[in-house]
């Protein structure tokens, strides 16, 4: 047994991470185009299943060419997410997948990722915290929450490539990368809880990648955040009724645990408790973070049984993963 308490065949699962699909470009760390060095560098950690996908489709991470990453036709987004599943088939033992989709896309790319999620290969969903400087608290999210409802899998909220706040960092792709991005997670779920979505779709499982971002510390300004201000009457999302208690909503959130920070996990445990938390690296591209992610787990999680439940027993019940 490692000490994670992963079981004998190495059978942690990591939740969040990234290959580049056959047919796509050079642009990215080399991890992304190895998946055989990648998958052996995991097994070397003690993870031996991880759930990939991508957070642009066939577009581009690259904030300068973010904007074309939500005009991908259905077929070509279909085309790249059959394109991932082709990873998983020549990696069965190693591999799952995330459709990908744009959640405001209209009817068709829904019903495509609906369908997609009834293919063994696919277990979840990936979408982006905001889309094109819009977060999903808005009103036209409704089919997508609906959606994602009635297939019941998981939902990894994933930050875009040009969060809300990018042309502030003056092309600064380091703080775009590190900084903005879990900003965007924050601020993103906080949207998605305050608009009420999780009251109206409890089936919807959502987790926030990046470990949420701060949101381990705003349950109670997110409960303010609801309540009226003076002389103004009680409104809830969309002009609803002011029935919405954020922290209610926000307990309900998985995270992973792909920020290489022990007081972030630390806070995590507090808010979410260890059955809210997923092993998530986001390597590849981050291999460098695997090791970071694994120690911190192991000498925060003194209790086997959080442990285990981290390393891999929430993921195999969240995904239903035999």
């Amino acid at each position: 047994m490692s000490p994670l308490g992963t079981p004998p065949a190495g059978m942690m699962i990591d939740v969040h991470g990234h290959l580049a699909a056959a047919g796509a470009g050079g642009l990215g760390p080399p991890s992304l185009f190895d998946p055989e060095g990648s998958i052996e560098a995991k097994r070397e950690q003690g993870i031996g299943l991880t759930v990939i996908g991508s957070p642009c489709g066939a577009g581009s991470m690259l904030p300068g060419a973010a904007a074309d990453n939500y005009k991908q036709p259905v077929a070509k987004v279909r085309a790249y997410n059959e394109a991932i599943g082709d990873l998983v088939d020549r990696f069965p033992d190693a591999l799952r997948a995330y459709a990908y989709l744009d959640p405001f896309g209209g009817d068709a790319m829904l019903e495509q990722a609906a369908e997609l999620t009834r293919d063994p290969r696919f277990v979840g969903l990936i979408v982006n915290s905001s889309v094109d400087g819009e977060y999903l608290s808005a009103p036209r999210a409704d089919g997508f929450f609906a959606m994602a409802a009635e297939t019941g899998v998981p939902v990894l909220v994933h930050p875009p490539a040009a969060p809300v706040g990018t042309a502030a960092m003056g092309g600064h792709l380091g703080l775009v990368e590190h900084a903005v991005r879990p900003c965007d997670i924050t601020a993103g779920i906080a949207a998605i809880v305050c608009a009420g979505w999780l009251e109206r779709y409890p089936a919807v499982r959502l987790i926030a990648a990046g470990g949420g971002g701060g949101l381990a510390h705003l349950p109670e300004k997110l409960d303010a955040a609801m309540r009226p201000w003076p002389g103004q009457p009680p409104s809830g999302p969309h002009g609803s009724p002011g029935t919405v208690v954020p922290s209610e909503s926000l307990a309900r959130i998985h995270v992973d645990t792909s920020f290489p920070n022990a007081a972030q996990l630390r806070a995590n445990l507090t808010t979410f408790s260890a059955s809210q938390i997923l092993l998530g690296t986001d390597a590849p591209p981050l291999m460098d973070q695997l090791k970071p992610i694994t120690d911190i787990i192991a000498s925060e999680l003194r209790d086997p049984a959080e442990r285990e439940r981290v390393a891999w027993r929430n993921a195999a019940e969240l995904f239903d993963l035999a």
